[in-house]
């Protein structure tokens, strides 16, 4: 029997016979048998933060890190732990999010417009509709691949609009901006910022951001990280929806998609602000 077991039973026990007896009865130390019931009580100790990162992992959908659980702790608990204990009792209890894999650069197609690099990098926006970043992305079903357009505002990270597709179209950036005009107020200081796809080098593209007064900013060639903002949102939705829900069909991918959406603009907290982005937008307001 394994002096685990042994000190187990002890424990169990206690307050019928003394420790002392049990100990000899069992042939275990008494010094053995008091570390296992401190180790012990530390396990007891962390169950009730254990059980409350489980209630945020669920909220979360499973997406969050230790960090946002911190801060989901703080907000919806009014508790303060340390990063390091939340990251610890993950660990020990297997609560640990996934890890997001990173999404390869494509271009296509022949360049008929090129713009400057306006945006630059700096991805920081004082107000709303100021800075928009947006791009597509592969979503593979059991049907194909699903093609997702979408423009992020930098000011909250918010997802302004979207729009899916079978064909990698110019239509499916069109229709994006589109969508995005109706919802939004577009102004003269509005930056629209995209890679060197063929989408965003077209003459639709050209002709339809000055119809709606944008400035049209476009990353220098093949590099990604000119529009990481764009691509860091495609890595969140896959890894904490597509990559675990797999897709079977072309509606299925649209359903995950459209509610992952609304979790993400209105519940998912932002490690930055402690706030969902339409919290932060409507703060703003």
């Amino acid at each position: 029997m394994k002096a685990s077991v042994k000190y187990l039973a002890i424990y169990h026990h206690r307050n019928k016979y003394p420790i002392k007896i049990m100990c000899q009865f069992f042939d275990v130390s008494r010094s053995g048998y008091y570390d296992y019931v401190h180790r012990l009580s530390k396990l007891e100790r962390d169950n009730p933060l254990a059980i409350m990162i489980k209630e945020c992992e669920e909220h979360s959908r499973k997406t969050y890190g230790y960090r946002r659980v911190q801060a989901w702790l703080k907000r919806e608990k009014s508790l303060h732990f340390n990063a390091k204990t939340i990251l610890r009792v993950m660990n020990k209890y297997s609560l640990l999010s996934e890890i997001r894999r990173r999404r390869k650069y494509r271009k296509m197609g022949e360049q008929l417009h090129k713009y400057d690099n306006l945006l630059n990098r700096d991805f920081v926006a004082n107000k709303p509709n100021q800075k928009w970043v947006t791009d597509i992305s592969y979503i593979h079903t059991g049907q194909g691949v699903l093609y997702l357009s979408m423009i992020r505002d930098l000011y909250d990270n918010s997802i302004i609009a979207y729009e899916t597709g079978t064909e990698q179209s110019i239509n499916l950036v069109l229709n994006t901006i589109k969508a995005a005009k109706e919802k939004e107020v577009v102004t003269a200081e509005l930056q629209l910022h995209s890679d060197q796809g063929f989408q965003y080098t077209s003459q639709g593209y050209s002709n339809l951001t000055k119809e709606y007064g944008i400035t049209p900013s476009m990353s220098r060639r093949g590099n990604c990280y000119d529009n990481a903002m764009a691509e860091n949102f495609f890595s969140i939705l896959k890894t904490e929806c597509i990559y675990r829900n797999k897709p079977k069909t072309f509606d299925h991918a649209r359903k995950l998609i459209d509610d992952y959406i609304y979790f993400y603009n209105y519940e998912r907290i932002q490690f930055k602000t402690k706030l969902t982005p339409l919290e932060k937008r409507r703060q703003f307001a």
